[in-house]
């Protein structure tokens, strides 16, 4: 199994809850301990960004001048969300991120040491040909039925129309700060009888250290064969 959530009102909440389940005394939730150890993949969208800023020039990554970049909002939620992993012990070896900068900033910001970008996770639409939107749509799903080394979890960061490409209509809603995490099968492919994504950007009347809570909403399985 991917991993088990707890159910509340339609929604699980996530391990963004860090100060819940950091005071807490029972024992953590199944899908807490299925993350500490290790052997999963995170995917997850960069974080929230600017809506009036566009990527005018998308064709060279390293200009970063021209790109939407992360909001503060964007920047805290990946900042605890680095936190939370840390402090629920859930180890993360390795950050892989898209090459535009708004996914470099969210993959550093989790403060997991230096982060690796690369054009596999990098949004391309109409600026590259379709062959090489395929080709990255494949690499991805490629990525995410990897195995992680033993006892660690890989991140990976990328875009809405990658990770719609990759896994299905079922991400169409797929928003900023989103994660989705799978557990490769060690035979090319990866399982989810359940796909628990992360919502951030909730406003609650919550304490400040609260209000980056995130919550997981449960995803049907798509009908495709999940095979890299």
């Amino acid at each position: 199994m991917l991993l088990h959530c707890l159910r509340h009102a339609g929604f699980v909440a996530l391990l963004w809850v860090v100060p819940v389940l950091a005071q807490s005394s029972p024992p953590a939730p199944a899908w807490v301990a299925a993350l500490r150890d290790g052997g999963h993949v995170i995917v997850v969208r960069h974080g929230a960004t600017y809506a009036d800023q566009a990527d005018t020039n998308p064709l060279d990554p390293k200009d970063t001048a021209h790109q939407r970049q992360l909001n503060d909002t964007g920047r805290t939620a990946a900042k605890a969300m680095g936190d939370a992993l840390r402090t629920l012990k859930i180890p993360v070896g390795k950050v892989q991120t898209s090459q535009f900068q708004r996914a470099v900033e969210t993959g550093t910001l989790l403060g997991f040491g230096e982060v690796s970008s690369t054009a596999d996770l990098t949004e391309g639409g109409l600026v590259v040909s379709p062959n090489e939107n395929n080709r990255r749509t494949a690499a991805l799903r490629t990525l995410a039925a990897t195995p992680p080394p033993a006892g660690t979890n890989i991140v990976l960061v990328s875009h809405k129309p990658n990770i719609i490409d990759a896994f299905g209509k079922d991400w169409f809603e797929v928003r900023e700060g989103e994660a989705s995490i799978f557990r490769p099968d060690g035979k090319g492919g990866f399982t989810w009888p359940r796909a628990c994504r992360s919502r951030s950007g909730a406003v609650w009347r919550r304490p400040p250290e609260l209000r980056s809570l995130v919550r997981w909403r449960i995803i049907p399985p798509p009908a495709w064969p999940v095979r890299a």
